[in-house]
């Protein structure tokens, strides 16, 4: 729906949501999945040593619901996550962005607005949720101006998804309602940490590789067209002539010596 929007109503190419290059870049994206992944484990791993410091056992309490229904469970949600994942981003982080972006020059108030509907879109849970979804939502916004894309944050979050689903599914907690928006305030502290050491990271990285952050032709790619050069003014008398008049000949062996 956000593709017919952009195709239809706004009358330009529908790639345009996803990058400024118009299209998405698989290469960067995998780039950013690289990171993404691990850091998300981590994280996720803190939590729940976290939560077994704080209550024992309990806290990672679940039963296994064997190898079969495991892989089974992991096809499924890799089937559906990242669709999922990246659907979200193009509503949140793309169009809305852009929306506000059409006649506001700060990137922000689009970013502010998107990122609250984006938490509120989880429901209202826990305060602590909703602070994390918004936070989240803050820099992921902050990093899709900053790469010119959606591919960094659709990286982090189908890893951000498909690892606290994977965990779900272990513990046979799969049928079980919840979401981001229920999270506990040891989650908040955490991604306090994460949200930035991510974002950050991935900046660093697309100016190594020179990702494109903005549209239109770029400066540093040898098969863009140069500028036309202005032609010379014959009325510049800077700019020498071959007139016949030895008095503005350029050499001055043609000029007459003076009397």
């Amino acid at each position: 729906m956000v593709l017919l929007a952009v195709r239809w109503c706004g009358r330009r190419p529908a790639g345009t949501v996803v990058s400024v290059v118009g299209r998405l870049r698989w290469g960067w994206l995998a780039r950013c999945a690289a990171v993404a992944f691990p850091l998300i484990v981590l994280q996720m791993g803190g939590l729940a040593l976290w939560g077994y410091v704080s209550d024992g056992e309990e806290a990672v309490a679940g039963d296994f619901p064997g190898w079969s229904g495991f892989v089974l469970g992991l096809v499924v949600l890799w089937a559906l996550i990242p669709c999922q994942a990246a659907a979200e981003e193009f509503v949140f982080r793309g169009w809305l962005a852009q929306f506000f972006g059409g006649f506001l020059k700060s990137p922000w108030p689009g970013i502010v607005v998107a990122s609250a509907l984006f938490a509120v879109a989880h429901g209202i849970g826990e305060w602590s949720g909703f602070a994390l979804l918004f936070y989240s939502a803050m820099w992921w916004g902050w990093l899709t101006v900053r790469t010119g894309g959606l591919e960094a944050v659709i990286a982090v979050h189908v890893a951000n998804n498909m690892t606290a689903y994977a965990i779900t599914v272990a513990l046979g907690q799969l049928a079980e309602s919840g979401n981001a928006a229920d999270a506990p305030w040891q989650a908040l502290v955490l991604e306090l940490v994460a949200a930035p050491a991510y974002c950050l990271l991935i900046a660093r990285l697309a100016g190594t590789h020179g990702v494109r952050r903005l549209s239109g032709a770029d400066p540093t790619d040898p098969a863009a067209p140069a500028a036309p050069a202005a032609p010379a003014d014959p009325a510049d008398p800077a700019v020498p002539t071959d007139s016949a008049d030895p008095e503005h000949s350029a050499d001055p062996a043609d000029r007459p010596a003076p009397a």
